[in-house]
């Protein structure tokens, strides 16, 4: 259990893919301008991810290895029309708000990478709990940054009104430099807390050792 739970942890602070890898950029930067986009985009790509991931860890004996990249844009592609037939059905204007970022799940590196280096290799168990480790830590960083942006670029959150009707909205944080630069506080918070979660484990296991 424990090695389950490190797996997930790791998609979720020590290897986040936004803060810490560093992929999956572009849609992160591009639809955090409101808290439903984010919510949206981030469950959209945590659904593709645990499904893509689940696919071909059963079925990962059976994949060779020369075609198995053509295999996994099939795959992945599959659902991502999942995805987005689902959302242009049941929540056409979240749909249409988030754009062409829909599709291009299927091209995005996060879900390649994690299908490629992890799932490919590791058993179904293994694999669910990285792609819902990974996904929730894609999801927390976009509603994080769209909360922040929406609140402070329009005054609201979720499209209610909740800053005083006197607030300026502060435009340039619903902007792409808004995005870089709450993007990059919130590369700094991890890193902080990623540090803190190292001394406690040091500690923990000098107090073993002593």
């Amino acid at each position: 259990m424990k090695k389950l739970w490190n797996i997930f942890k790791a998609g979720l602070v020590t290897d986040n893919p936004l803060l810490i890898l560093m992929i999956g950029l572009c849609s992160a930067l591009a639809v955090t301008s409101t808290v439903s986009n984010g919510i949206g985009m981030g469950l959209a790509m945590t659904f593709v991810l645990l499904f893509s991931e689940i696919f071909v860890s059963v079925f990962r004996k059976a994949i060779p290895s020369s075609v198995r990249m053509p295999i996994f844009l099939i795959i992945i592609g599959g659902f991502t029309t999942i995805v987005d037939l689902v959302l242009k059905a049941y929540f056409p204007e979240l749909s249409k708000s988030m754009g062409v970022f829909i599709p291009l799940i299927v091209v995005n590196c996060i879900i390649m990478g994690r299908v490629e280096a992890f799932s490919y290799k590791q058993k179904l168990i293994d694999s669910i709990f990285d792609a819902l480790g990974m996904g929730l830590g894609y999801t927390w960083v976009l509603v994080g940054m769209s909360a922040f942006r929406e609140v402070l670029g329009n005054g609201t959150f979720l499209g209610a009104q909740v800053m005083p009707q006197s607030y300026q909205p502060i435009l340039f944080f619903i902007l792409p430099p808004g995005g870089f630069l709450i993007f990059g506080l919130f590369i700094s918070f991890n890193i902080w807390m990623k540090n803190r979660m190292a001394r406690k484990a040091e500690a923990a296991a000098a107090k073993e050792n002593a």
